[in-house]
């Protein structure tokens, strides 16, 4: 293992806090909760962005590494060991509310940064067990659709009126929160659907995405309801939920206020590095598999996470992704920093177009 790939190993530690905050009582059911929403996005506030891209002598090392595809494999067990183990921990008769709550949030937070996150990035991917695991790790979060939508939906229309995961100029994260869950959910059966008829002949077929998923994670919910009772399934369902926000939080940040143009009616210029928020800031980038490197991920998504690239024309959030996710849940505060950026880029853009000096 190189040096470069030993780095993506530093999100272990906020899973050797969880593992610590199922296993103990007291303030350290929070350790994960505040190393991730205190002290990391702080500590960014000091540390300067990263806009070094690899040689190319260095990307094709990179890619040929096999250990940054094995640190995403063995999320897969990693992520269900922490299940397993918070559901037995919930069972701990001498809880009180706030410790409760805590662990509650700490499995949220792993669904969210390894199980969907991790789940992105090998849903990218086009090797079959890949995606398989891509599959299970999104089950964590009774999210399965997510590799539906996101693939054949998001990716195609992310920019634009027809994008539920896109966030509208002046939107609220609370008011994306509702709109993005429907309709991503939504579309995903509207995809899996045609795509059934196509292939199978019929919508109502077991190889029918939506239903598989449905199937899975019906199965996974009814065999925790059958061992550990109705109290931990809903404990379960809450963590799986707040996975879920963590995602549609970095889905806001990720696009808020940027808009392809349309060329033709229903038609859209190609996906570009501006049409995406980037951030360079080196502990988000790794905490979550370089998913902040967003811009190239929507310009090439078959690049794969460790040879993401730095571009100039690429918009940058203000912080890291923690800190950006933390400035969301102030929504006139967001828009104070955020608005200016988008009229910016506007004004830069038009000046651009009529070769005016700016």
């Amino acid at each position: 293992m190189t040096v470069h790939a030993f780095k993506y190993l530093s999100p272990v530690i906020i899973y050797l806090l969880a593992i610590a905050a199922f296993s103990f009582t007291g303030w350290i059911t929070w350790a994960p909760m505040i190393y991730t929403w205190v002290f990391l996005p702080g500590l960014e506030l000091f540390l300067n962005p990263d806009n070094k891209n690899m040689s190319a002598a260095e990307e094709d090392l990179a890619k040929a590494n096999r250990w940054y595809d094995y640190m995403l494999y063995i999320i897969v067990p990693m992520q269900y060991a922490a299940l397993v183990y918070f559901l037995f921990a919930m069972q701990q008769n001498n809880l009180v509310w706030w410790e409760i709550t805590g662990r509650i949030f700490t499995m949220g937070l792993l669904c969210g940064t390894f199980g969907i996150n991790v789940g992105h990035e090998l849903g990218h991917r086009v090797n079959k067990a890949e995606q398989a695991m891509a599959k299970m790790l999104l089950a964590t979060s009774l999210y399965m659709h997510f590799f539906i939508e996101h693939n054949k939906g998001h990716h195609k229309h992310v920019a634009t009126p027809q994008d539920p995961s896109s966030a509208r100029y002046n939107e609220p994260v609370y008011f994306f929160y509702f709109r993005t869950i429907i309709f991503s959910y939504l579309s995903a059966w509207n995809i899996a659907n045609k795509e059934s008829l196509k292939d199978n002949g019929s919508i109502f077929h077991l190889k029918n995405g939506m239903i598989q998923a449905h199937f899975i994670q019906l199965l996974l919910v009814g065999s925790i309801w059958l061992l550990f009772g109705n109290l931990i399934t809903v404990y379960f369902l809450i963590a799986a939920f707040i996975g879920i926000l963590l995602l549609e939080t970095v889905n806001y940040i990720e696009h808020y206020g940027l808009q392809r143009k349309e060329t033709t009616v229903g038609k859209y210029e190609r996906t570009l590095p501006h049409h995406s928020w980037n951030s360079n800031h080196v502990l988000g980038r790794i905490m979550l598999f370089e998913l902040s490197r967003h811009s190239d991920h929507h310009y090439i998504a078959s690049r794969k996470y460790q040879v993401l690239k730095h571009h100039e024309d690429a918009p940058q959030l203000p912080t890291g992704y923690p800190g950006s996710m933390i400035l969301a849940m102030i929504p006139s505060l967001w828009f104070i920093i955020m608005n200016p950026k988008i009229k910016a880029l506007t004004q830069n853009e038009k000046a651009l177009e009529n070769e005016l000096p700016l």
